[in-house]
Order: structure tokens, then C-alpha cells, then sequence
């Protein structure tokens, strides 16, 4: 796109934002009805009208439908809250399919870094691993557009895409400060949403679950990977959060009441909605079976509600290092046009009564895994803290 045309079209999606910021920010609820409607209409208008001038007079051809989704990612980043996002209905799609674990993609996980995405892990057998996409590696550009400052949900819905289709990939080693653009074809990718093993220490079984997402029945799958383990003999559990960015609130109560069987496992309350409490929903597993909770800076969200849940409640003790301090929640609420607002509604308690913005989990034992060794380091110190609590 050349450069005259992009500055030209920014420049538009900031005057629609503030167009929608005057709403957001006049409280036109304030008025009587007919106001009210009024003002709104008066504000769809201008908007309108914006938009149409744009496409008859900008000396370039513009697609409309690409400025009214950018007019609407305006008005939402008017909020200057880095959680609310308007996603387009391509984008909603993507979005839908991660929380049911499976979608069509390339097999990787990523978190939103300066230049673009980290690579955090590879699915065994997928198409990235099939390219070369090692941990570590940074995603630059997708079909040639850069993803740098992009949010992460709209980057990693640019990678995924029909099953059988193409993406243009830049990936940057930073070790060696290495690039290249490599080809990768999506494929349906089922997320290994848990995985478990046992570790034997000093002569004694312990088992090791990690959980990589709070998507729709994560709480199932780990159920029955932890009692398959307790099965095979193992006394105590470390239930491995590394890396794990969330996802549902509801998945997130689940997964702790596994652990905990009854009383409170974190409180939510916001402006406009009512303070709930959510309790443990009971047959959790023997609470004689020590736990060890594994964390780092990646583990964010639900993944910080069950941590901190399990401390406070003394269930388990936390290892690892600070996570990543998310203490407020969002609604997905569905839009007409097939898109959907993802928006901050309120925050969220631990039983104790913190709430994690910005400072997030202190675990009580440190243990910091190195991603340039082969080595896990954390895991074993995590094993090593289990082995004492037996």
C-alpha cells in the first residue's frame, strides 16, 4: 500500500475514534430518550458520512468495509485498555476456534513480543515443525506484512487460515540474527491441551501434568491425566502452568476444584456487574496428595486464578517465577455484523483478597527455567520441592 494512502487512511480511523470517543465519553445515558437517540444517530451519521467522503474523493480506491472494521477497532481503542479489542468476523472465527481447542493453523504457541510473535513451543508433527519454527524464533511479517505492534489475537489470526492453504512466513533467529521466509501450509491442528508423565525422585513416584490452555473441557482432560497418573502410582502431583496465557473464567474454577473441594476460588466484581463468588464445585481428588504449582511470566489469567486459588487456600505451594499479573476480566459479547467485542467488564479476586494487576504471583520457591538449554531447570527444582513436602 503506498505510504501517502496508509498515513491518509490512519489519519481517518483517528478521526473516527475520536468521533466515538466523544460518545463513549459524553455519557449520552444521561440524557432523556429522545436525546439520547438522537445523539446516537447523530453520531452513526457522522460516521457515515466520514466514511463515504473518504471513498468518493481520496485519490486512491479504499475499500469501505476496510475502513468501517478499522472506524470500529477505533472506537474500542479509544478506551486505551490493552485487554478490549473489536475483533472483525474473520478474526471472531479464529477466536472461536482456539477456546474449543482446535482450529486451522500452522502448530505453534506464541506470545506478543516487540518485533512480532515469540515462538513459545512447536506441536510435535505440525506443519511449523515440518519448516524449521523452533521455540524462541520470532514471526516478523505474514505474507509479507509486518506483525510488529500488532495486538496478538489479530496477528495469530493472520497466520491461521483454511486447512490445505498457504502462508508466507519471515522468521527471525535471534541467536544469530538470522531471517528467512519460509512457506508453510496450514493444516487442522487438534491443541494438545494436556499432557502428563511420571518422574521418579529418590525412589519416589511423583507425577508431573501440565496444562497448556483454559479452553472449553480443558478441566475433563486434566481430570482424567491426573487420576490416570495417581493411578500409576503417583504420591504427588506438579501441575506445570508454564506459558499458559488463560482463557475461560468458568474452565479456570474447574480446573481448581479438581484440587479443592469446597469454598470460595475467586470473586469477580466490575462497575456495572454485581460481585459473584465462585466456589469449588466439590470431588476434588484426596487433599492428603501434595501439590507443586509450576508458573512463569507466560502464565496469565485463569492459569493465575487456579495458582493463587490453591495458595491461598493452602492446597499447594507455588514454584517458578513472578507470572504475568492479570487481574481483570473480559465478556465476549457477539455483534451483528458477525464480529465480536472482547471488552474488560470487571476484576477478579483470589480468596485472600488480591487482586494480580501488574504484580501477579510470587512464587514461594524460585525456579527459573533457561530457553537457551536443552535442560528443563525449573521442572526438577519444582520435583525436588514436591519430594520434600512427602
Amino acid at each position: 500500500m503506498p505510504a501517502a494512502r496508509t498515513i491518509s487512511i490512519a489519519l481517518s480511523c483517528a478521526l473516527l475514534a475520536l468521533v466515538a470517543g466523544l460518545w463513549l465519553g459524553g455519557h449520552p445515558e444521561s440524557l432523556p430518550e429522545p436525546l439520547r437517540s438522537a445523539f446516537v444517530d447523530e453520531e452513526a451519521a457522522a460516521r457515515a458520512e466520514l466514511i463515504e467522503t473518504i471513498e468518493e474523493n481520496f485519490y486512491e480506491e479504499v475499500d469501505e468495509e476496510a475502513l468501517e472494521q478499522a472506524s470500529l477497532k477505533g472506537i474500542v481503542q479509544s478506551l486505551d485498555d490493552r485487554f478490549s479489542q473489536y475483533f472483525t468476523p474473520e478474526e471472531t472465527e479464529a477466536l472461536q476456534q482456539s477456546l474449543q481447542g482446535e482450529f486451522d493453523g500452522v502448530g505453534m504457541t506464541v506470545d506478543a513480543g516487540d518485533r512480532g510473535l515469540v515462538v513459545v513451543s512447536v506441536f510435535e508433527d505440525s506443519p511449523a515443525e515440518g519448516a524449521g519454527i523452533r521455540p524462541e524464533d520470532v514471526i516478523t511479517r505474514v505474507n509479507g506484512r509486518s506483525i510488529a505492534g500488532v495486538p496478538l489475537e489479530l496477528a495469530t489470526a493472520r497466520i491461521k487460515g483454511e486447512a490445505g492453504t498457504d502462508v508466507t512466513l519471515t522468521v527471525l533467529r535471534p541467536d544469530s540474527g538470522d531471517r528467512r521466509t519460509v512457506k508453510v501450509e496450514r493444516a487442522r491442528i487438534v491443541v494438545p491441551i494436556t499432557e502428563g508423565e511420571i518422574r521418579r525422585v529418590d525412589g519416589v513416584e511423583l507425577g508431573v501434568v501440565e496444562l497448556s490452555s483454559f479452553s472449553s473441557g480443558a478441566h475433563g482432560q486434566l481430570r482424567q491425566e491426573i487420576e490416570r497418573l495417581l493411578e500409576e502410582g503417583a504420591k504427588g502431583l506438579v501441575l506445570d502452568l508454564r506459558d499458559n496465557g488463560g482463557g475461560l473464567l468458568q474452565e479456570g474454577v474447574l480446573v481448581a476444584s479438581i484440587f479443592i473441594e469446597d469454598g470460595e476460588v475467586v470473586s469477580t466484581d466490575g462497575r456495572t456487574k454485581p460481585e459473584r463468588v465462585f466456589e469449588a464445585r466439590g470431588d476434588a481428588i484426596d487433599e492428603d496428595i501434595p501439590v507443586v504449582v509450576l508458573v512463569n511470566r507466560g502464565t496469565a489469567s485463569a492459569s493465575e486464578i487456579v495458582a493463587g486459588a490453591l495458595r491461598d487456600r493452602e492446597r499447594a505451594i507455588v514454584a517458578g517465577t513472578r507470572t504475568f499479573g492479570k487481574g481483570v476480566f473480559q465478556e465476549i459479547e457477539q455483534l451483528d455484523n458477525g464480529g465480536a467485542l472482547d471488552l474488560t467488564v470487571g476484576q477478579y479476586f483470589l480468596p485472600d483478597g488480591d487482586n494480580l494487576t501488574e504484580n501477579g504471583i510470587r512464587p514461594a520457591v524460585r525456579a527459573r527455567d533457561l530457553p537457551r538449554t536443552e535442560r528443563d531447570e525449573a521442572l526438577p527444582i519444582a520435583l525436588e520441592t514436591l519430594r520434600d513436602e512427602l
